[in-house]
């Protein structure tokens, strides 16, 4: 067996395939393309899936790839398993219609025992029972010992209907010191002796919603080689954790929380979290991501918090991560130059979500806090499991640091309705998931569609196909929504931030709202549509309606986010830059890079501008030329999307030209109006404005106008007036406040008087016990913090007070009466109890409260009793 560097692995895996005929591809983004159903890319095969299906022809029927993959579902057994990791690298080697069993089976194993040079008496294979096609080759055509071949039935790799087929894993035997010590331990066991390390799938049945298995013309294979795994072999390592690709990270994070590594099992995990999580974020960030509250940016962002909390568990109080990231960089130089190149991006994005994080610890206490003090003064000790999700989901408040916190506070969390409110979010996601599955694309290779057109003036064109639940159909009838596609459409689909047109289909025999229009992966125009009435089929004629004040909408908004474009390079700076974008017929919104907010000013001079070129009345001129002849005359595109050779140029004359394929006004003069109505940030060195145009936009203005009057005449007074009135108002309104609190000074300090002079001494010990009147339970407890401040040997204070019908009690006891015995906690529960009430707390403090205010005297005469009986 050779040792080999994680580098020297890659490399040699994908080398072995280019020689047996394989086109190797580089790993795809993160993020998915044209796959609305995939959060992020979690396997080697996604980037193919249109291959697979048959939705796209692939350059090469044979590939291989070292696809970067990011899975968070085991994200709680990171760094606690040698293998469980968020981002890994998948090894693999796909055939589309090519190759099968014979040579995916021949070549894993000479590439293992041959190239890698792996004992074959410690290599095991498992294999689908019935698979017999597969046990053949194995015993035949490699020379593996027949008795490490095992049959299993988990060995079918299927995901409910569609394409599926027996896969076959290899397994390498780790030794018995790795082992559970079960004398059944064998492949398939839990423990680490066994460990997989490819996983082969035949892919070769169709498999119908009736449960049938119907052979596939087009036999596909599909194999995954985890790099981590295999380098953790090669390299001799307990756990992939151990291996040159991320062993560098644990050792920078054990130099800045000055922890040994190996030494205790809480800090290990700690730390390989770290690097884990480290890996995940550089990557997550190189690809485009960024920090947000859902979708990618929102497992982006839990990482990064997690990464930071586990930090803080070591004792690492400072910014890290940006350190991190160099060494990230280092362990992938010469593999990922994206990753170097954009570094001190990643570091930037990375640090602003530190700082961040911080600020919501800071605001995820203060909301904390409070609920503990409402708490407090409705005498309740259980944290609504509601409040405990908000800390986690919003402020990335960890439950189990809520729960540390409330249990000081001799309170708990409601952990069962947390994990409801947990449950709940889960089956949000997974319903939108199984939305993003329902319109689903089936394989239309052999549906015979025929040349495509897009016509914006056509107004009649024939159905050439319908699909419904991922299932080609001849017809759709009354309530059914499906993807149709027409053989010339003058539909715009969604693309480049904008909205897909809708409109509507009609035909001697049915509807049709056309509630959206998008692109098959080749680029071919496709409408969802939901049949009102009566029904569609496959060869219909249709007459065509695009809903033009849709369209024209979303044309104004489109051209205006042009203009805002061109508007903010020249007010803000040239360093402006499209981060994304969304257009649709009420709004658009403009994400761009910045790390700093836009100002009030600079955001009026923008809108400024914007309109004074409105008024210019200005022709949109279209036009196509060769992509680099656009990008010398000055013409903008956006980062990481990709042309054509030709492209589609769309010009404001003296003030915008851009690379873009969405719909635009024929001149500037139709958006009307423009108006910025927000400015924020989105996330790390990205901000948002939101903007509105034509319509809309005097909308807008007239509502504003309507609630200025409406406040005039609240206020009676003036448009020239209203603003000094509110001012009057507001200080109006703080001399108040201040003259409460200044009445309530005056009545806890005549309340304090009463009660000393009420004071009375058991055994040395000063002791006062009343009823005061207090606004809330701060209050009392000043009064109790006042009173017992007063005295110069052992004391005790208690009080009581009635607040909304209910009693609530205050207990302080000073240093020198907890040496005499006195025991706060225990007086406040004796008394308390008298009210139908309970509580306790410390030795020098606590509170308490009750239900029955009409028992306060019996409860004042039993902390007398109590107090006397505690004295020592």
């Amino acid at each position: 067996m050779k040792y080999m560097s994680g580098k020297e692995l890659r490399r040699r895996y994908l080398d072995f395939f280019v020689k047996n005929g394989h086109l190797e591809l580089p790993s795809a983004s993160l993020i998915p393309k044209d796959d609305p159903s995939l959060l992020m890319i979690g396997a080697g095969m996604a980037p193919f899936k249109a291959y697979f299906t048959g939705k796209m022809t692939p350059p090469c029927t044979r590939i291989t790839t070292s696809q970067r993959c990011v899975r968070t579902g085991d994200i709680e057994n990171v760094g606690r398993t040698a293998r469980h990791h968020t981002y890994f690298e998948m090894l693999g080697n796909f055939s589309f219609g090519d190759y099968f069993k014979y040579d995916a089976i021949k070549w894993a194993w000479e590439f293992l025992t041959g190239e890698l040079e792996l004992p074959k008496d410690k290599l095991w294979a498992t294999i689908y029972p019935d698979d017999e096609e597969a046990y053949k080759i194995w015993t035949t055509e490699t020379d593996i010992n027949p008795e490490h071949i095992v049959k299993l039935e988990d060995n079918f790799w299927e995901i409910g209907s569609g394409p599926c087929g027996p896969d076959s894993e290899i397994f390498i035997d780790l030794g018995e010191e790795r082992g559970c010590g079960s004398p059944t331990c064998g492949v398939g066991c839990d423990c680490d002796r066994y460990l997989e390390i490819w996983n082969l799938v035949f892919t070769q049945f169709d498999r119908t919603e009736d449960g049938k298995y119907n052979p596939l013309v087009h036999k596909n294979i599909d194999t995954g080689c985890g790099l981590e795994r295999l380098a953790s072999v090669l390299q001799n390592k307990p756990s992939n954790f151990e291996t040159d690709l991320m062993f560098p990270i644990i050792e920078y994070a054990s130099k800045v929380a000055n922890k040994e590594y190996g030494k205790d099992k809480e800090t290990d995990i700690s730390l390989k979290v770290i690097a884990d999580h480290a890996r995940s974020i550089s990557f997550m960030v190189m690809d485009g991501i960024l920090p947000s509250n859902e979708g990618r940016g929102y497992v982006l962002r839990r990482l990064l918090r997690r990464a930071v909390r586990h930090a803080r568990m070591l004792g690492i109080e400072d910014k890290f991560l940006a350190g991190a990231v160099d060494v990230v960089a280092e362990i992938y130089s010469g593999v990922y130059d994206e990753l170097t190149n954009r570094k001190d991006y990643i570091k930037k994005v990375i640090s602003l979500e530190e700082d961040r994080f911080a600020t919501t610890l800071t605001q995820g206490m203060d909301l904390l806090n409070a609920e503990v003090e409402k708490l407090k003064a409705e005498n309740k000790t259980v944290l609504d499991g509601e409040v405990g999700f908000k800390l986690y989901d919003t402020y990335g408040f960890p439950w189990e640091l809520t729960d540390e916190i409330l249990h000081e506070n001799h309170m708990t969390l409601d952990k069962e309705a947390f994990d409801k409110a947990m449950d709940e979010q889960r089956t949000r996601a997974r319903n939108a998931r199984g939305e993003n599955k329902r319109m689903d694309i089936p394989d239309l290779r052999d549906s015979n569609i025929g040349e495509l057109k897009v016509d914006e003036t056509a107004r009649q064109a024939k159905i050439v196909c319908i699909w419904k639940d991922a299932k080609t159909t001849n017809s759709l009838e009354d309530g059914d929504e499906a993807g149709l596609i027409l053989d010339v459409t003058p539909f715009y689909a969604e693309g480049g931030g904008q909205e897909g047109d809708i409109g509507s289909l009609k035909t001697d025999m049915g509807n049709a709202q056309v509630i959206d229009t998008k692109k098959l992966p080749d680029g071919s125009v496709y409408n969802i549509v939901h049949v009102t009435e009566g029904s569609l089929h496959v060869g219909d004629t249709v007459e065509i309606t695009v809903d033009m004040e849709n369209k024209l909408a979303s044309a104004r908004n489109h051209t205006a986010t042009h203009l805002l474009q061109a508007a903010l390079k020249r007010v803000v700076g040239d360093h402006i830059n499209q981060a994304g974008s969304a257009v649709n017929a009420h709004h658009l919104r403009f994400d761009f890079s910045s790390f700093e907010p836009i100002s009030a000013e600079q955001l009026q001079q923008v809108e400024e501008m914007v309109n004074a070129e409105i008024l210019t009345g200005k022709d949109v001129e279209i036009s196509h030329m060769n992509q680099e002849d656009a990008k010398k005359a000055g013409a903008m595109a956006l980062f990481g999307e990709k042309y054509g050779d030709i492209v589609r140029v769309v010009t404001v004359p003296g003030f915008s030209m851009e690379l873009c394929g969405g719909s635009h006004v024929k001149n500037i003069g139709q958006i009307g109006m423009f108006k910025i109505i927000g400015e924020s940030g989105v996330a790390a060195g990205v901000r948002r404005i939101e903007a509105i145009t034509g319509k809309a936009a005097i909308d807008y203005m007239n509502a504003k106008a309507k609630l200025l009057q409406t406040a005039i005449t609240t206020l009676k007074t003036n448009e020239s007036n209203l603003c000094d009135k509110i001012a009057n108002l507001l200080q109006e309104n703080k001399e108040m406040k201040a003259e409460i609190a200044k009445v309530q000074a005056e009545r806890a300090k005549a309340d304090s008087n009463k009660l000393l002079m009420a004071l009375k001494e058991y055994n040395g010990v000063n002791v006062i016990v009343g009823k005061i009147q207090a606004a809330n339970m701060d209050e009392l407890r000043n009064n109790a913090d006042l009173l017992c401040n007063k005295f110069d040997k052992a004391g005790v204070v208690v009080l009581g007070a009635i607040l909304n019908d209910k009693v609530n009690f205050v207990v302080k006891v000073n240093k020198d009466g907890v040496a005499r015995g006195l025991h706060a906690g225990k007086i406040v529960k004796e008394v308390a109890m008298v009210t139908g009430g309970n509580g306790g707390g410390r030795p020098d403090m606590a509170q308490a409260g009750g239900k029955q205010p009409e028992k306060l005297n019996d409860a004042f005469a039993k902390g007398h009793e109590v107090i006397q009986s505690q004295i020592k």
